[in-house]
């Protein structure tokens, strides 16, 4: 039991570390909104404001990895750059170490119940009582997440100090050895501020050297990498290069510092005259990553373009058809334009399928969509990132259009306006959906017979739905104005009728009034999506004149 309580000690402390770090990432990052990424945006026009927007915004935020991965999502946006990305990720380097600083300088001399527990006092009062409104409930995480960091350092602090830590035995252990340590713990905790704290901890209980502790901080620079790479896969090229990039420099840059390691701790201890080993272990930290800026920033435009060598789009666009049509030729643009917004009708079909889970085999196998969605990796994507990829992929249609109407006129312009609407409102039908995925999980799981029998009412008559719509769309069934009206009456019928069935099956056996609202809300919105799918599929199959006809129903704005 004495080996097995200081063990649960540290465990504990760790996972309240890592905890205490999510707590204050969190809150930071919804209290500063999107004021960070804007400074950001702002800041990275050359390499020396990258890289100090890059510690600074890291500083506040104490995570270089979700700055790293907030970085990612730009560069895959197409907002930044990859040289300009990587000298952000050196900043972000830099500004993760003054979470270290904090830890050394009050985390060991400061009694932590003294920092700890008020934080924590007031922190969960402030939930408790108005935790609901966002800004307090945020102030309250920080102040949790403070405290619990604390805590959680005491905790590792402790368990460091019991005789069963005895390191000792391992002081003859080659110095590569507890590199390699400080890699492996970071690569499992995924957090180098833990593998600092649990670093400092064991050189204050003087269970390890300081040439040990050094090495391990070492290590844990090259495994907290492995998140950025994660994170870029399955993304675009310049999201691969971001992150191998990362990766070789971190890599690199270990190399450089484990080799000359020993002059490095001569230069802290003798020459600047730090005493402190805990002082001295954030500042051998803090000095590597000032020698990555140092050694790599100049080299930049180099490793852009190397790096563009060995990571190369097979794609540049999401849209299947566009990327190879020229505005100079209108009718082979349209013509091309007429086929992209038929692949993005059918992705959003398939969207709001999958959404209720239906599997739609016949459209999944069309072997035209089937192999323009495999080759983007379409159905392997989330239910997010799908969205953003029909998302990213109206923006494209949406420049090409407007880079084609000056090109076209008269009929031509027709036929333009009509394609481009018919994106719009298949994206408004996806949106919504988007909008009543929690009313869906709701619906569908539920255990009250009302719901459930509610849901999987819609969910048939929506997949009655898409099988029509699809069938119109690739010809099976030649639409018109009359058949299309068919349908709409029938979305129309389908959205009344479910009302006044779930009306009656409340006289029958009541219904909380937050299920009501949940199955009012997601009969409108179906209804909503519905009827946008259906004024996709009516623009681009139907004439002009019928088209404006279909607008003029009664109903139609309902």
């Amino acid at each position: 039991m004495e080996i097995f309580f200081p063990i649960l000690r540290l465990l504990a402390g760790i996972g309240m570390f890592l905890f205490a770090m999510y707590l204050i990432e969190e809150s930071l990052k919804n209290l500063s909104g999107r004021n960070f990424k804007l400074f950001l945006q702002r800041i990275t026009k050359n390499n020396l404001g990258a890289v100090a927007g890059g510690a600074i915004v890291t500083g506040v935020l104490q995570s270089s990895s979700m700055v790293s991965l907030m970085v990612l999502a730009f560069v895959g946006a197409g907002i930044f750059t990859m040289k300009n990305a990587l000298a952000i990720i050196l900043g972000a380097n830099l500004g993760t170490t003054i979470d270290s600083w904090i830890v050394a300088t009050l985390g060991f001399k400061v009694t932590i119940e003294i920092m700890a527990y008020p934080a924590i006092c007031v922190g969960g009062f402030l939930l408790f009582m108005v935790g609901s409104r966002k800004v307090y409930k945020y102030i309250s995480y920080f102040l949790l997440g403070f405290g619990l960091l604390f805590i959680g350092l005491s905790f590792m602090k402790t368990a460091m100090e019991a005789q069963t830590f005895d390191f000792a035995k391992y002081e003859s252990l080659p110095v590569i050895a507890f590199l390699f340590i400080g890699f492996v713990i970071t690569l499992i905790v995924q957090s180098s501020s833990v593998t600092m704290a649990l670093a400092l901890s064991a050189l204050h209980s003087n269970s390890i050297g300081f040439l040990a502790a050094a090495a391990i901080v070492l290590g844990s620079e090259t495994g907290t990498t492995i998140k950025i790479v994660i994170g870029a896969i399955g993304g675009n090229a310049t999201k691969k290069q971001v992150a191998a990039g990362n990766f070789i420099f971190n890599v690199l840059l270990t190399v450089v510092a484990f080799v000359f390691i020993n002059p490095i701790l001569f230069l802290i201890t003798n020459v600047l005259g730090i005493k402190d080993p805990l002082i001295g272990l954030v500042t051998f930290s803090t000095f590597n990553n000032f020698l990555g800026i140092i050694l790599f920033l100049p080299f930049l435009n180099f490793f852009e373009r190397l790096f563009k060598q060995f990571y190369k789009d097979s794609y540049t666009l999401n849209a299947g058809f566009i990327g190879h049509a020229t505005i100079n030729e209108p009718e082979s643009a349209i013509d091309l334009l007429r086929k992209e917004a038929a692949y993005f009708i059918h992705n959003s079909m398939t969207y709001n399928l999958a959404s209720f889970e239906i599997e739609a085999k016949e459209m999944r196998n069309d072997e035209t969509y089937k192999k323009l969605n495999k080759k983007r990796d379409y159905y392997a994507k989330t239910p997010e990132e799908k969205y953003e990829f029909l998302k990213h992929m109206q923006g494209e249609l949406q420049v090409f259009y407007s880079n084609l109407t000056p090109k076209v006129q008269g009929e031509q312009t027709i036929q333009i306006n009509q394609l481009v609407s018919a994106v719009r409102s298949s994206m408004h039908s996806v949106k919504s959906i988007k909008d009543i995925q929690s009313n869906i999980t709701n619906l569908s799981r539920s255990s009250k017979d009302i719901k459930f029998d509610f849901f999987v009412e819609h969910k048939k008559e929506t997949e009655q739905l898409y099988q029509k719509l699809n069938g119109f769309m690739i010809s099976k069934d030649t639409a018109s104005y009359q058949k299309l009206e068919s349908v709409f009456n029938e979305i129309e019928h389908n959205y009344s009728s479910a009302l006044d069935n779930l009306y009656k099956s409340a006289l029958v056996k009541p219904i909380e009034d937050l299920d009501f609202t949940t199955a009012i809300n997601f009969n409108r919105e179906l209804f909503t999506s519905n009827k946008a799918m259906l004024v996709a599929v009516k623009d681009f199959l139907l004439n002009e004149k019928d088209a404006e006809a279909f607008n003029e129903l009664p109903v139609y704005r309902t």
